[in-house]
């Protein structure tokens, strides 16, 4: 018996990988966050499947299920919304699980940066102005910020942050942002990316508020803060360039 961890991706049913498709069609157990993940994915589950939203479970309750499936020796299938690798409380399912002696696979998603990238139809890296860009989220009452980890320390590298789990605290984002990037800095509101509600609002730090107070968004949602995202004069990257060697490439 073992538990695949699976990253759902951003929203789209359509936007999980082929790999986290196939161990959903095979696990008689799904498992999956019905707050975030949308049902539409629970297609690929097989005829019969025990489907189990962890929404209103705790840790122990979670634990209790992965227990029951280890005894009865059926695959279970945890979907996770977006990326496993960031935000998705997998590491302590992980240690619960190690302990218990069971195993485990883990199957990234599609991280949900990426959708909402393409929903701007931007590349978030532009030749000679951002080729950095930051992750990252304010502190919360599931889980505080560690030390050092502020949104000032990581705007003073002027790179390109996208503020998860921050919809609520726009205010705050704002207000410590502004003295580094300017008011006239770009800003994009992501909410739901690839979901058919999907809503994207473009600004500045000097009126992304109001247009958030005219058209509310209440979670799911990421900030993104950056000069690179209201440029479209740039140099070209050398990568194409015709005098350009590389390994691939023979130029006399």
């Amino acid at each position: 018996m073992t538990v695949h961890f699976i990253g759902a991706g951003p929203g789209a049913a359509d936007l999980i990988t082929v790999r986290g498709r196939d161990l959903l069609a095979r696990c008689p157990v799904c498992l999956y966050a019905g707050s975030i993940v949308p049902r539409d994915l629970l297609a690929y589950c097989p005829s019969g499947a025990r489907i189990i939203d962890t929404a209103p479970m705790s840790l122990d309750e979670i634990e209790a299920e992965y227990l029951a499936a280890d005894q009865a020796g059926l695959d279970v299938a945890r979907l996770h919304s977006g990326d496993l690798s960031v935000w998705s409380a997998v590491a302590e399912q992980m240690r619960r699980l190690d302990r218990l002696g069971i195993d485990f696979t883990l199957t990234p998603g599609v991280p949900a940066f990426a959708a909402a990238a393409a929903a701007l139809g931007r590349e978030l890296t532009v030749p000679g102005l951002a080729q950095s860009l930051v992750l990252t989220r304010v502190s919360g009452r599931a889980s505080p910020m560690p030390e050092g980890e502020t949104l000032a320390a990581f705007g003073a590298t002027g790179a390109t942050l996208a503020i998860h789990l921050a919809i609520h605290a726009l205010d705050r984002v704002v207000a410590d942002l502004t003295p580094l990037y300017g008011a006239d800095c770009p800003v994009a509101i992501v909410a739901r990316a690839s979901w058919p509600d999907q809503m994207v609002l473009r600004g500045t730090l000097g009126d992304i508020e109001a247009q958030l107070a005219a058209q509310p968004i209440e979670r799911t949602a990421i900030i993104f803060v950056g000069t690179g995202l209201g440029h479209d004069e740039f140099r070209e990257s050398a990568l194409y360039d015709p005098h350009y060697q590389r390994r691939f490439r023979t130029r006399d």
